[in-house]
């Protein structure tokens, strides 16, 4: 029956990392390998108060069919917390997606025709990818150094591909990198988008999660023209389960967005829209945050530290200052997916960072997630990376 398949449904497989999760849920695995935020952190105890505040004053409604576009207060909250990142919006401007996943996978459905070029950091957001491989894009990856895409490249790129149809871009803690992009090139990107007529997606999943360093408006906070789509999620800063994001942009697309929607799942969860406005009235979600950045900012002090006392010394890697990962480039020649089996061997885990490059550009590189694990795993789970670290590149020295 393979030939009754459309013909986008042969180019999309499995993800890698969620298979290699599947692998890593076993109970005695040190995992590094997810990007799950902490669930010890879920605010539990105040969500079972929201709930029932929820059913009891707008129980039916909570539970009815809702608009497309989404809860008007929810909405009007978010517009709130853009207005003090610098993003001057209204409701008209907002749209309530299932976490921000939809929102990438709308935005290809919106603007992606079969060929188009995306130009996009190198490496990247793994389900972006696949999501913008269904609607059969073609990839240009640019450079990135400690200080986010290399614009001087990301101008070459626009001038060899003037067809481009957006730039995507993770700015702030990027995934998989952990870096940000520095504000002289949020200012450049900008230019480069006016001038060469492309669109910019803006995807910001954890900027609010900052815990070193100095805050930085986001891209769109720079747009001169409406060609910024801003998206962002309440999965890193509140619950991921409840699957609640937005797509922040000119009006013009979110009718757009709307429409498409409609024909996809007619509305984001009500209860769940419903849920974390009622929580944002109730509670001071800047406190939880807050919680949030202390913890995580402990466990990636830890991991650096432990980077720093248990790997070999010829390898390099991030130091972010926000956001759930650290990336670590290996020796030329290593094969992160063969470190990655060996790190099983020993019950620890790690995404190698083969997919995260639209092009399989690179092999000898990986992503560590430090937000998932107490300070004490990290340490433990580190010591026995570092333990097959230096055994296999020692055996990959001898082979040269």
């Amino acid at each position: 029956m393979e030939n009754k398949f459309a013909e986008r449904a042969r180019l999309i497989k499995s993800s890698e990392t969620r298979e290699i999760l599947k692998v890593t849920e076993r109970p005695e695995i040190i995992s590094f390998a997810g990007g799950l935020p902490a669930p010890e952190l879920f605010p539990v105890e105040a969500l079972k108060d929201v709930c029932n505040a929820v059913l009891s004053e707008e129980g039916a409604a909570s539970l009815q069919y809702s608009t497309t576009e989404g809860y008007i207060p929810l909405r009007e909250a978010i517009c709130q917390r853009m207005k003090g990142i610098g993003i001057n919006s209204t409701i008209e401007n907002v749209l309530i997606t299932s976490g921000s996943q939809q929102a990438i996978d709308l935005t290809g459905r919106l603007f992606i025709n079969e060929g188009d070029t995306i130009i996009c950091e190198s490496p990247t957001y793994l389900s972006a990818i696949h999501a913008f491989k269904s609607y059969n894009a073609k990839f240009v990856e640019v450079a990135m150094d400690d200080d986010g895409m290399v614009m001087e490249e990301l101008e070459k790129k626009l001038q060899e591909h003037p067809d481009t149809k957006f730039i995507y871009t993770i700015p702030d803690f990027q995934n998989p990198t952990g870096r940000t992009l520095k504000l002289e090139r949020r200012i450049r990107m900008i230019e480069l988008a006016n001038q060469y007529d492309v669109l910019i997606v803006e995807d910001n999943p954890y900027g609010a999660v900052r815990f070193a360093g100095e805050e930085l408006p986001p891209v769109k906070h720079f747009d001169t023209e409406s060609r910024v789509i801003y998206i962002s999620t309440f999965s890193k800063i509140f619950t991921p389960g409840l699957r609640l994001g937005w797509i922040c942009a000119d009006e013009s697309f979110i009718d757009k967005y709307v429409a498409f929607m409609q024909t996809a799942d007619l509305h984001t969860v009500s209860f769940a829209q419903r849920m974390t406005a009622k929580y944002m009235e109730l509670y001071d979600i800047e406190e939880h945050i807050t919680k949030i950045k202390a913890v995580y900012k402990e466990r990636c002090t830890a991991m650096l530290s432990c980077i720093e006392e248990f790997f070999p010394k010829n390898l390099s890697y991030s130091k972010p200052e926000g956001g759930l990962f650290i990336w670590v480039e290996l020796p030329e020649g290593v094969d992160s997916t063969h470190i990655f089996i060996e790190c099983l061997k020993n019950n620890v885990a790690c995404v190698p960072g083969v997919p995260f490059f639209p092009n399989r550009t690179q092999k000898n590189t990986l992503r560590l997630n430090y937000s998932n694990m107490s300070k004490e795993k990290i340490i433990e789970g580190m010591k026995r990376m570092g333990e097959v670290l230096h055994r296999e590149l020692e055996k990959e020295t001898a082979l040269l």
